[in-house]
């Protein structure tokens, strides 16, 4: 189970469209991180298998057809900030008022329409290297950040480019080339001597290459099955989860930081992260 009372903050980090196609390429970083804590390769994505309706369930810890987001909504409208349905960032700055929070991400609509505006977070929407640079230096400037996201799109841009699928050798690079980008943040948190007391979440949003094998949005197996996995105080080495849905993400983020999540949320904290006191039976 996750010790919170020795969680400082949390890192959400996250790659687009990889599924769970880090098996079929070179991931050194991911594979021996998540080696340290609980990790699958078969997490389900939520449907339609979609970037907005995906990092949308994992930021607000609710259904899509609760949250209702879309690429085109993310691209066009701002999220509610009155929602039933608040993300995970809503939650810690209600709780702390003067943290710091932060959400780095390359495709602009998770910050332009799926986080909330209006609640002081840090948010900036590079490209590759300069995304990965930047938070680099945030969390030197900032190692007391209470919740930062990242998003790397390339995945899912070399999916749609090439294909998905472990037959598609530029995807399979373009995860290998995020894995080298996770090593730099990775590496960053750990010099600073944060991962002591903090819960790191690796993850994607979905897959690809099922239904069209240059797009998703199906519920086949390829678009549906993910990789996620976390790091932090009081998870064992080794450990593994049966099930566990993306939109969980938010239920585990909240529970390392002491938080109470809304009982509007779907999300729900699975059986080997959960506390001995709230485990059925």
């Amino acid at each position: 189970m996750i010790q919170f009372n020795s969680v400082q903050r949390v890192f959400i980090l996250g790659l687009d469209g990889a599924g769970n196609f880090i098996q079929h390429t070179d991931t050194p970083v991911i594979d021996s991180f998540l080696q340290q804590g609980a990790f699958t390769l078969n997490a389900q994505a939520e449907s339609p298998t979609i970037s907005a309706e995906c990092w949308g369930s994992v930021l607000h810890g609710v259904l899509p057809h609760k949250h209702q987001l879309t690429n085109d909504m993310a691209n066009t409208e701002t999220f509610a900030p009155d929602s039933p349905y608040p993300s995970i960032f809503r939650l810690a700055r209600e709780a702390w008022p003067a943290a710091k929070l932060a959400s780095f991400t390359e495709w602009s609509p998770i910050n332009k329409g799926i986080v909330e505006k209006g609640l002081n977070i840090h948010k900036e929407s590079l490209s590759g290297q300069l995304l990965v640079s930047s938070i680099c230096q945030y969390i030197e400037n900032h190692p007391d950040v209470k919740l930062l996201f990242m998003q790397l799109d390339q995945p899912d841009g070399a999916g749609h480019s090439y294909g998905y699928g472990p037959n598609s050798p530029e995807y399979l690079q373009a995860i290998t080339a995020c894995d080298r980008q996770l090593g730099e943040i990775l590496g960053t948190i750990e010099r600073l001597g944060l991962l002591e007391d903090s819960l790191v979440i690796l993850l994607t949003d979905h897959g690809g290459g099922g239904a069209d094998s240059h797009s998703h949005g199906s519920d086949h197996p390829m678009d549906k099955n993910v990789f996620w996995g976390c790091v932090g105080p009081g998870i064992d080495a080794g450990t593994e989860i049966a099930a566990i849905s993306i939109k969980d993400t938010a239920a585990i983020a909240a529970y390392a930081l002491g938080l109470v999540a809304p009982p509007s949320w779907d999300a729900e904290i699975p059986e080997p992260l959960l506390p001995t006191s709230l485990k059925k039976g």
